[in-house]
């Protein structure tokens, strides 16, 4: 039996055709018309009902080709876009072509399809540059709240291009917080003959370029090079020589000065050198240090410019004592150390120590010049003790001790190491090792104290003298394995507070009754210090500002010129002085402008 052609309204009983005759060419066209003309209710429920079975309807080819369209470069979207590719490549030293990589643009594709990768051209001249400006707008609005800044330089060349930088890093102590900052304002390419005359004047253009006056410049820190003193000398601004780089050279002359110690350190450069230069000889040695149930560790070479690496050399070979005993027994090695030879090296490796435990501590970005009187007090007194392990190694440790005294001989009359050991409470005036020395550095701090008094000159006498068991508690725990363990308490000892005359103005009273009051630990901050008490002690607490901000040694700039060498290598030796200059300032002064943690910039310390 056939179906019927036509089809029933429920509604109002109309009759409607299904289309022809046969069952396959019905449609529903024909039923949905008289739907949407008779009963307009019905037909929107009708379409409702069908929308919601069907789900979301294909795309047209129209409203397809409008979603693949790209934003255009000048929008806000594809702007910070462009800008956060930008720091991506400054902070993980990406080369600038890489965002011409067909890896990263097919990433890109994939991620943000909307987006247009730029070239490399206009990252270059159009998406840095404005980086950059908006990164130097706010260091200049840091500079602009510091008081006294201290700043630090230092010259590098590059070993593949014929490119020189000359540094300079800002220094100072934020008055609010009393924390110390630290900010990158140069590396620029330094041509030319590396004259003191030439340093001077490209230092003076830098904090022109800044808008910083000399009145403003507390101390520059450099090296101890001739060129360096003369820069300083002719720019007219108080300055002082790396502290890191002086150990350098007590501990050249005293690994020198004495035949065994030097044949001795002789010895185990040729034994790591002979591992350095034969993979078959290193898989050998850590076959038997896996054997042995140790780490597999290769040995550290020392290197000529770093006497920290000596004593690192000597540990390594200490440390694998039994694995190169053992490795001797089987194979030849090009030096043989006897039992007397492992014993000199012990002694050497435990005379280096206190001295590579003083690099690590003023090496951190906290450290200050208030930590040189201090270090070379116990350093002296350290090699000055007698022991009777020192055979084999007096004549090393007695001029290591004469060099200390050489090279440090006018530490303590220097006014910007002694007013800032002073006004260091971990420090105070304990440490002097005479009474004259004593006393000039309190009048020198008198005289700091006073060119700041009328303007911070808030307190009462009474105030002034509040009980010191108010002050910043101990929040660090002694170092046990220190080298320096119970000298520093020798010192503060032998060195009780001793009272002044009598006081008769504010600065003196401040004074008096800052010096009369309990140092704190050693190991504490004289940061946070001073930022409990700089109500107590206002005009002090600004002067330490000012002396606090100066850091002891350069190495500041040496990790500059770290990052230098990553953005200028072997791959990207073309890049021009101002490229990597901009590099540079952006690499190191981005975090702070983006406000990033350390920890985010360093996960794998966590």
């Amino acid at each position: 039996m056939s179906a019927s052609t036509t089809a029933k309204c429920k509604i109002c009983d109309l009759k409607v055709s299904r289309g022809r005759v046969k069952t396959g060419s019905f449609n529903t066209s024909n039923l949905i018309k008289p739907l949407k003309s008779k009963h307009v209710n019905e037909h929107k429920e009708f379409e409702t009902t069908k929308r919601s079975q069907e789900g979301p309807q294909q795309q047209t080819l129209v409203s397809s080709l409008r979603g693949k369209e790209q934003w255009d470069e000048k929008s806000e979207a594809a702007r910070q876009m462009s800008e956060k590719i930008t720091e991506m490549t400054v902070l993980c030293n990406l080369p600038l072509s890489f965002v011409e990589s067909v890896g990263f643009r097919l990433f890109m594709a994939h991620t943000v399809p909307k987006y247009k990768v730029p070239s490399r051209k206009y990252i270059t001249g159009t998406t840095i540059p404005a980086l950059k400006n908006k990164v130097t707008e706010h260091v200049l609005g840091k500079l602009g709240e510091a008081g006294a800044i201290s700043f630090s330089t230092d010259l590098w060349s590059s070993q593949v291009s014929p490119l020189s930088l000359l540094s300079l890093t800002a220094h100072w102590v934020d008055l609010e917080t009393f924390t110390p900052k630290s900010i990158i304002l140069h590396a620029n390419e330094f041509k030319g003959s590396h004259t003191g005359e030439a340093i001077a004047g490209a230092i003076e253009s830098m904090l022109h370029n800044w808008s910083i006056p000399k009145s403003k410049v507390h101390a520059i820190l450099r090296d101890n090079a001739s060129n360096m003193k003369k820069a300083m000398m002719d720019l007219g601004v108080s300055s002082l020589g790396c502290f890191s780089h002086m150990i350098q050279l007590v501990v050249h002359d005293g690994l020198l000065s004495q035949k065994n110690v030097s044949d001795e350190l002789a010895s185990g450069r040729k034994i790591i050198g002979h591992f350095k230069h034969s993979p078959l000889a290193t898989s050998r040695l850590e076959t038997v240090q896996a054997g042995l149930g140790r780490l597999i560790k290769r040995l550290i070479q020392d290197v000529p410019t770093r006497w920290n690496s000596t004593f690192y050399m000597t540990a390594s070979l200490l440390e694998q004592k039994s694995a190169l005993s053992l490795y001797a027994a089987d194979h030849q090695l090009p030096a043989t150390l006897t039992a007397s030879d492992w014993t000199l090296l012990e002694k050497i490796n435990t005379i280096l120590a206190p001295f590579e435990e003083i690099t690590k501590q003023i090496s951190f970005a906290t450290s200050t010049i208030s930590e040189v009187i201090p270090s070379v007090v116990v350093l002296k007194r350290l090699l000055a003790k007698q022991t009777t392990e020192d055979s084999g190694i007096k004549t090393m440790k007695a001029t290591l001790l004469a060099a200390m005294g050489t090279r440090f001989q006018t530490v303590e009359a220097e006014p910007l190491y002694s007013v800032a050991t002073i006004l260091d409470p971990r420090y105070k005036d304990r440490y002097f090792t005479s009474a004259e020395n004593r006393k000039l550095a309190r009048s020198a701090l008198t005289q700091e104290v006073e060119k700041n008094e009328e303007s911070s000159l808030q307190i009462t006498t009474t105030d002034a003298a509040e009980p010191a068991s108010k002050t910043l508690r101990m929040t660090a725990e002694p170092n046990t394995s220190s080298c320096f363990k119970g000298l520093y308490e020798e010192f503060l000892q032998e060195h009780a507070a001793e009272q002044g005359g009598p006081s008769s103005t504010v600065t003196q009273v401040q004074i008096e009754t800052y010096l009369a009051e309990r140092t704190i630990h050693h190991v504490e901050s004289p940061f946070e210090y001073w930022g409990k008490n700089k109500e107590r002690f206002p005009s002090l607490a600004t002067t330490a500002a000012k002396f606090l901000s100066a850091p002891s040694t350069s190495v500041d700039s040496e990790r500059l010129f770290s990052t230098a060498s990553n953005i200028l290598d072997e791959k990207r030796n073309r890049l021009s002085g101002d490229h990597v200059e901009t590099l540079i300032f952006l690499k190191k002064n981005l975090p702070m402008y983006l406000s990033l943690n350390p920890k985010d910039l360093n996960p794998q310390e966590d």
